[in-house]
């Protein structure tokens, strides 16, 4: 094994990236980026805590869910979930975060880094209602960087070709579930009723 342990070692082997690559980036959100937040229906949301250890979390709902707050600032919300929280205990030791915004079928993404924080209420959280439902609480991200990322790992990876998709062999998550906690006091069937309900009925209620 040879292992890359300085930023020389990494440039001599990757290359410097082109002039476009670099001139691409930019702190403020251009129209077609709004465009772009606009028509996403999921992103990923990625954090680190003070000590480095990382969190990757997805988020979706209906296209336009996170919020244009301003040129330099978007809004995720929260919708009910494990109630683990791990990125937002990172965020309140270390507030930087990086975003990635996919649209079903666009190999390209929109990617944003900045610092965030956690915002229990605000007036914009009525135009976040899905369903009848307020978010829980949302993350207000201040952009310090923000850029297209090409198409070459979505080609690569043949993700939005349905033909090209492996027939669904794994178990169902409530197997899973039951064969990697198996001291999981509920019962195969208990947890497959209680993932069918929560999937079903519980997406916006906790």
């Amino acid at each position: 094994m040879s292992e890359i342990t300085d930023p020389v070692e990494l440039r001599e082997l990757l290359g410097a990236p082109t002039p476009r690559a670099v001139a691409k980036e930019r702190r403020t959100l251009h129209a077609r980026d709004r465009e772009w937040i606009a028509n996403s229906p999921f992103v990923v949301l990625a954090t680190s805590d003070a000590e480095g250890n990382c969190d990757a979390s997805p988020k979706g709902d209906p296209a336009g869910f996170v919020r244009v707050l301003g040129d330099t600032t978007i809004a995720i919300p929260e919708r009910p979930g494990n109630r683990r929280a791990d990125g937002y205990l990172n965020m309140l030791s270390n507030p930087h975060v990086g975003v990635i915004f996919l649209i079903p079928g666009r190999g390209e993404t929109l990617r944003i880094n900045g610092r965030a924080r956690l915002v229990r209420e605000a007036p914009y959280f009525d135009d976040m209602v899905v369903r009848g439902h307020r978010p829980i609480l949302a993350v207000e991200v201040e952009i310090e960087q923000i850029f297209l990322h090409c198409a070459k790992a979505f080609l690569r990876s043949r993700l939005w070709q349905p033909e090209q998709w492996p027939a669904d062999t794994l178990p169902s998550q409530a197997r899973l579930v039951k064969e990697l906690i198996p001291d999981s006091p509920e019962t195969l069937e208990q947890l497959e009723q209680y993932y069918s309900a929560a999937y079903e009925n519980k997406l916006y209620n906790t």
